[in-house]
């Protein structure tokens, strides 16, 4: 009898003490930390930018499992000091797994100047679209930059099985609808651009339309291919700009001044 109260009584100890060792499920959806950094951050850019006709943005993407170049990256850019503000072009997790978008997104909080990320194809596996949704915010969403008007979007189109639109067309439309009248200039940004197969191309005419309704469509930016790129994918003049992933160690710089700009890539 002894023996089994001692059995049990150790039993018990392990089974307690183990509660402390075991980690929850990767893709358990409790987020600890800040939650929907985009939001706050879109707000600090309007606040900061707002009226400014001059300014200079970096773009980074795809950081999925590159943590020490991702932090290699916040620290260049953060030392270069003219960078108002980042975006990220998706793409943070590897496997949808939540502690992979809360260690990025630690990470990207050392940035010195605000930052906001789009939701990439990655992103939307296993829960990671929740998780997402949780820690950056909306998969769709926009700010204003002085006069020009960045709308940031959701194109992983096959990540959702075609079961709701994507890209949304009542976000871009209501965009349109409700633009303020001293915007003169616009910027898409996306993680997938239209002809690539993520992308639904039955579609890729008809976003092209939209877009060409905004007023000084500037040009778009995109991520997903690991890969630098610059092409005019309509011939209408529009350029999209691809952003490598950051293990190639680099990034896209844009410097806007007035009504010109220009992009460089810049290795760190």
């Amino acid at each position: 009898m002894n023996n089994l109260l001692v059995f049990s009584a150790v039993l018990c100890c392990l089974c307690l003490g183990a509660c402390d060792l075991i980690e929850y499920h990767p893709y358990d959806t409790r987020v600890s930390g800040q939650r929907h950094v985009n939001e706050a951050n879109v707000q600090r850019i309007e606040q900061a930018m707002c009226g400014r006709t001059s300014y200079r943005f970096a773009v980074i993407s795809d950081t999925q499992r590159a943590y020490d170049e991702t932090a290699d990256a916040v620290r260049a850019i953060n030392a270069r000091g003219d960078v108002d503000f980042v975006i990220h072009c998706g793409d943070v997790s590897d496997f949808g797994a939540t502690r992979e978008f809360l260690w990025q997104r630690d990470l990207l909080n050392g940035f010195a100047m605000p930052y906001v990320c789009l939701l990439g194809n990655h992103d939307c596996l296993g829960t990671g679209e929740d998780v997402f949704s949780e820690v950056f915010g909306d998969p769709d969403f926009a700010f204003t930059v002085g006069t020009t008007r960045f709308i940031c979007l959701n194109t992983n189109a096959m990540e959702y099985d075609y079961s709701h639109p994507v890209p949304d067309f009542d976000f871009i439309g209501m965009q349109l609808e409700h633009l303020d009248p001293s915007i003169g200039r616009t910027v898409f940004v996306m993680h997938v651009r239209p002809f690539e197969f993520q992308f639904n191309n039955n579609v890729a005419q008809v976003f092209q339309l939209y877009l060409g309704q905004f007023p000084g469509m500037e040009f778009c930016i995109y991520g997903h291919e690991h890969k630098l790129a610059a092409d005019d994918l309509f011939g209408d003049g529009v350029i999209y700009y691809g952003c490598a992933d950051i293990a190639k160690r680099s990034y896209l710089l844009f410097t806007v001044k007035g009504a010109d700009y220009a992009c460089e890539t810049v290795v760190f």
